[in-house]
């Protein structure tokens, strides 16, 4: 199979979210014998996309990749000023694709080289349905094209011109139950829509009293990983982490992309960016992870968390993250700092029940998040189509 690839960012040095399942799935599919080409940007920083890798062909783990150069930056902070003013009332769809070029990344040479190209490929895989390659993409690719729409409830997704977005593909992917269920109920079709997933990778081994020399922290020990910012919930999980470990000592340790000024509480201890085995080290080392954000359609460090054993504390809000948790019987939801202090403390004194979420854990990502498994669910699904 030969099989085109299509993503806003890619490279080793971009982690986490619709970017990282494109890699996943890039890397392994060439392994077991696809020809993958990646069509994508120049861009590294998904706020600005300012260019930084050169544009051209190189490949990375044998996977081809195409980059593309985007046409102007953007600044964050007047486009969030804008888009806040933009949805507080309903727009044509005119205004609404002149939103989709101000958040970027524009990248005309791309979607021009996919209609070059397209007779090249068996399958054009696009992820994420929020970005121009994909919105532009999709109207040059049409039925020979699948989406892993990456989709939750904000607004964007309620835009009129997402109906096209919708519809276009032969197949939408999905990356849990929670995320279809919000495409059907906003956008009914018939094209093919199935829960795909993807997998999870734990290494062999890990070293929690290794990374506990290098990062000293009172135990027990809260973890969270990703983009550190008030969006996502932090600010929130925060405000009730600490009069919380006034009544039970403890450390709050958080890893990713600081976007928000943290508190200065000795407790919370800021990891920086940690490479991948140092990655699984924090979440070994940790005593239950925490996940805030209300707007999620997979959450990788969340079954990442499960399949090191370590139970989990997550917003009631996302219908993702609360679905994991119901279906995993691996954890505890909170609203507000109230029932955090409380899941908290039921986890720290309870030792039976943490026991017995651990295992329900790596349980539920053993049977339903093996890349083996999921890969098989993948192609035979792309050679029926």
């Amino acid at each position: 199979m030969r099989a085109a690839f299509v993503v806003q960012r890619y490279g080793k040095e971009v982690v986490g979210g619709s970017e990282k399942l494109a890699r996943d799935y890039a890397e392994r599919l060439f392994a077991s014998g696809w020809d993958i080409t990646v069509f994508t940007t120049t861009a590294l920083d998904y706020t600005t996309w300012a260019n930084y890798y050169p544009q051209g062909e190189t490949i990375l783990r044998g996977v081809k990749i195409k980059r593309f150069p985007v046409e102007r930056e953007r600044d964050m902070e007047e486009f969030n000023s804008m888009s806040r003013e933009f949805f507080q009332e309903q727009r044509s769809e005119k205004e609404e694709e002149g939103w989709l070029h101000q958040q970027g990344p524009v990248v005309p040479r791309l979607v021009e080289a996919l209609s070059k190209e397209r007779k090249d490929y068996d399958v054009f895989v696009f992820f994420t349905y929020l970005y121009y390659p994909t919105y532009y993409g999709l109207q040059e690719i049409g039925e020979g094209a699948v989406l892993f729409p990456t989709a939750h409830d904000e607004a964007p997704f309620y835009m009129k011109i997402m109906k096209r977005v919708f519809s276009l593909p032969r197949a939408l992917l999905f990356l849990s139950h929670e995320e279809k269920e919000l495409v059907e109920r906003t956008y009914p079709g018939d094209n093919l829509r199935e829960v795909i997933g993807a997998g999870i990778s734990p290494p062999a081994k890990t070293f929690p009293s290794l990374f506990i020399s290098r990062f000293p922290m009172f135990k027990p020990v809260f973890l969270y990983m990703g983009r550190i910012d008030e969006g996502k919930g932090c600010k929130a999980m925060l405000e009730c982490f600490s009069p919380y470990s006034e009544y039970r000592p403890s450390s709050f340790a958080l890893a990713g992309r600081l976007n928000m000024e943290l508190p200065p509480d000795p407790r919370i201890i800021y990891l920086g960016f940690l490479p991948e085995q140092a990655k699984w080290d924090a979440i070994a080392a940790s005593t239950l992870t925490v996940h805030p954000s209300s707007l999620e359609s997979f959450s990788y460090f969340l079954l990442e968390s499960l399949a090191l054993g370590k139970p989990a504390i997550v917003n009631e809000a996302s219908p993702v993250l609360k679905g994991h948790i119901e279906r995993s019987g691996a954890g505890l939801t909170y609203r507000d700092c109230l029932s955090f202090a409380s899941a908290a403390e039921l986890l720290f004194t309870e030792p039976e029940l943490y026991g017995e979420m651990s295992r329900a854990g790596k349980s539920y990502v053993e049977k339903n998040f093996r890349w083996e498994r999921v890969l098989e669910k993948f192609e035979a699904l792309i050679m029926n189509l």
